[in-house]
């Protein structure tokens, strides 16, 4: 493709492009820290004019431009860091820091009943309401969760918490389904993995910052539930989480590093987004099978804050806990983001290898975990003599172990389930659906464990639940990992679901192959 005569001052020339396609190979196996191409081929391919496409250095570091796909992950994932990170760290206390679980399992069950529903159709929402609108209103959700609970600890009101929950319900299924479409569906194809990864740390950090709040303020404490200001320092985080989301561009603006864009479509409409929820199940028939992997991807939270974390520990030994899971979530996340994404393996038998290894961790952290289970029961917990578990407790090291690698296990479960997806495809819109099925899915599963937890059910018969879902699930999906996932998605499969063509989302000097990541 030739250059014409007016842009000679980019210094472009037909041999240029015509090398960098032939080298597109190499190019994309040199990712830079932020996560696109290397500096070098940012430099060639010119981008539009605007603030926001003007990249900088800041010492020795080059800093992508505003409406790059790193920078908008970045804020999205500092967004979750301050709205799900902080509910993360609220819920990991144990019953929502509060003495009695029941509170709080009831309101995680309108949470997630809620966000169930709302969930499964989200995905048309985002498409067309857009990004910034429904991740900002989503956080409005997270805050309201937090104060309701500390309206609770002055006046017992369990429907406000109850109502809190059912709103954030519908709040976090548009927050996760429009953060879902920018991770899978921004970065270049073969940086999917990267991008997970970061995403995750980021938002887990979330978890082990707000965890270290309480842990600090009820540190030289045994008591059973936290105090107002750890409740106020989350709800502050979380407004803040709100108002930041509005700082994101909208998705027609991102270029990548190859001056690409991202697939959407450029005419939505209600009856489009609504129509397209089915018109995925039914081209894309055997995402089906993923319906239980996702069903499982929450199942075990119940189990492991209030019948593992809550039922164990005193609070300050719960705070030290939390810290230590959502910290075992950014190392669990670091590994398998990267390993997903080695070039030198093909992205078809990467994919069956984290089908094995997820195999694999499930039956030994999980056995470790039925090791534990058989040291106690519901009714020795909940008897007045129990004397819960301290950090100073002769035989702390190892249900501390056993917790850490329940965070690390979470992580992995939901890096490579985002990245299973991610492979799938690389349109925003389907992968919007995509993002929405599994979130409402998922969210059905959270809601019945909950509830379940709520009628006091034996921690062994919740235990039995967890390992058999999780392991099942994996023997499910694995014809969709095993025939499905492919090593490339071709960019025509990917418009099929959109009324863009290949000149709207191409970059400028790029051939297909080029637009293609």
């Amino acid at each position: 493709m030739a250059i014409p005569s007016d842009e000679k001052h980019n210094a472009i020339t037909e041999s240029d492009i015509s090398t960098t396609a032939q080298k597109h190979s190499v190019q994309t196996a040199q990712v830079n820290a932020a996560g696109d191409q290397d500096i070098s081929a940012e430099d060639v391919i010119p981008r539009p004019a605007g603030w926001m496409y003007k990249s900088f250095k800041l010492g020795p570091v080059k800093i992508p431009w505003y409406a790059s796909p790193p920078t908008q992950l970045f804020i999205v994932a500092l967004v979750c860091f301050l709205t799900p990170g902080q509910f993360n760290a609220v819920n990991g206390l144990g019953g929502g820091g509060q003495l009695n679980a029941t509170v709080a399992d009831n309101a995680n069950v309108a949470v997630y009943s809620t966000f169930s529903i709302i969930g499964f159709f989200a995905g048309s929402l985002v498409n067309r309401l857009g990004i910034r609108l429904t991740l900002s209103f989503g956080g409005l959700g997270y805050f309201l969760y937090i104060a309701s609970y500390l309206s609770y600890n002055h006046n017992a009101n369990s429907g406000f918490v109850t109502f809190a929950g059912a709103f954030l319900g519908l709040c976090a299924g548009l927050l996760w389904s429009a953060q879902g479409a920018i991770m899978l569906s921004y970065p270049p194809e073969q940086s999917k993995g990267k991008y997970i990864s970061w995403f995750w740390m980021i938002f887990n950090l979330g978890g082990v910052i707000g965890s270290l709040v309480p842990l600090g303020q009820n540190i030289n404490s045994t008591a059973g539930a936290v105090n107002d200001g750890t409740y106020i320092g989350f709800m502050v985080l979380t407004l803040i989480g709100t108002v930041l989301a509005l700082f994101l561009v909208d998705a027609r603006h991102v270029r990548r590093a190859d001056g690409s864009k991202v697939i959407l479509m450029k005419h939505p409409t209600w009856r489009t987004e609504i129509f397209a929820v089915w018109e995925v199940l039914s081209s894309e028939s055997y995402v089906v099978l993923f319906f239980p992997l996702f069903f499982a991807s929450n199942w075990f939270y119940s189990y492991q804050f209030n019948d593992v974390n809550g039922a164990v520990f005193n609070i300050r030994t719960r705070a030290l806990n939390n810290v230590l899971y959502w910290s075992s979530q950014i190392v669990g996340a670091f590994v398998f983001g990267y390993a997903l994404d080695i070039e030198s393996v093909r992205r078809s038998i990467r994919a069956r290898a984290a089908l094995v290894v997820l195999f694999v961790l499930t039956m030994v952290i999980w056995g470790g975990g039925y090791a534990f289970q058989k040291q106690y029961d519901r009714a020795a917990t909940e008897a007045t003599d129990y004397v819960t578990m301290d950090w100073t407790t002769s035989g702390y090291a190892g249900p501390m172990f056993l917790y850490i690698f329940y965070g690390f296990f979470d992580a992995a479960w939901q890096t490579t389930t985002y990245w299973f997806m991610g492979s799938l495809s690389n349109n925003s819109r389907k992968l919007a659906n995509f993002v929405g099925f599994y979130k409402g899915i998922q969210s059905a599963g959270a809601a019945i464990s909950y509830r379940i937890d709520a009628l006091k059910a034996p921690f062994m018969n919740e235990f039995a639940s967890n390992w058999a879902l999780l392991a099942g699930s994996l023997l499910i999906a694995a014809p969709v990992i095993l025939t499905k996932i492919k090593d490339t998605v071709p960019i025509e499969e990917d418009l099929k679901f959109s009324d863009e063509t290949l000149e709207d989302v191409k970059g400028p000097g790029t051939d297909t192959e080029l637009a293609r990541t």
